[in-house]
C-alpha cells in the first residue's frame, strides 16, 4: 500500500537522517522529506537519495527559488514542496522532471499552480482553509488532483479530512521533532499509518 504521507523531517541533521528515515519507512510511510530550514540540508537529503532512493520517494521542502530546485535537480530527488506558489519554481521543478507540490489556499493559486505544471497542491495551512472550504473548492477543482494537507493535521482529524476530500498529508512535528530519538519516531509513525489506514 503506497500511503499518501509525506513526513517531513524538519531540523534532521545529517547523522541522524538515515536512522531517522529507516524508523519511518519501516513503519510504512515511504514519503519523506527534509525541508531546507534544516541543518546542512542538501547533505541530508543526498544521504536519502544515495542510500535509500530503492525504499522511498526523497523529497525537499520549504523550496523557495529555482537555486534550491537547480541544487536539488543535481542530487536526483523526486520531488519538491513549497510553502507557497512560485511559477518560477514549479516550472523549474517540471523542468527537471521532478513532482512540484506547491502551497496553495485561495482558488486563484490553486488554479495558477495547476496550470504552471504543478503535479499536486499543498493546502497550507490546512488549518487556515478548513474541512468545509476543501469541500467548497472540490467542487470546482479538477477531479484527480492530488491534494495534501500540510500543517495542524494528524491521527484526530485524517478521518474527517479525506471525508471533505483531501488525498494525502503533510505530517510534520507530528512524527518528527528535532532532536526527536529513532524509538520516539517509530511510536508517532506507527499511530499514524494505524489512524490514516483506518481513516481509509
Amino acid at each position: 500500500m503506497s500511503r499518501k504521507i509525506i513526513a517531513i523531517l524538519r531540523g534532521v541533521k545529517p547523522g541522524e537522517v538515515l536512522e531517522i528515515a529507516k524508523t519511518i519507512a519501516d513503519s510504512g510511510i515511504t514519503k519523506i522529506e527534509v525541508p531546507m530550514n534544516s541543518p546542512n540540508v542538501f547533505d541530508s537529503i543526498k544521504l536519502l537519495h544515495d542510500e535509500l532512493d530503492d525504499h522511498i520517494a526523497v523529497g525537499a521542502g520549504t523550496v523557495t527559488n529555482t537555486e534550491q530546485v537547480k541544487i536539488l535537480q543535481d542530487i536526483g530527488i523526486d520531488f519538491i514542496v513549497s510553502p507557497n506558489f512560485d511559477p518560477k519554481v514549479v516550472e523549474a521543478t517540471k523542468r527537471a522532471n521532478m513532482l512540484s507540490y506547491p502551497g496553495v489556499i485561495t482558488p486563484t493559486e490553486c488554479f495558477s499552480a495547476l496550470n504552471c505544471g504543478a503535479d499536486g497542491l499543498k493546502f497550507f495551512p490546512a488549518t487556515l482553509l478548513g474541512e468545509a472550504n476543501l469541500i467548497a473548492l472540490k467542487a470546482v477543482l479538477p477531479a484527480n488532483i492530488p491534494i495534501y494537507m500540510v500543517g495542524g493535521v494528524g491521527p484526530e482529524n485524517f478521518s474527517s479530512w479525506i471525508s471533505a476530500g483531501a488525498t494525502g498529508f503533510g505530517v510534520g512535528s507530528g512524527i518528527y521533532k528535532a532532536g526527536d530519538k529513532p524509538e520516539s519516531v517509530a511510536q508517532k509513525a506507527k499511530l499514524i499509518v494505524q489512524s490514516y489506514d483506518a481513516a481509509q
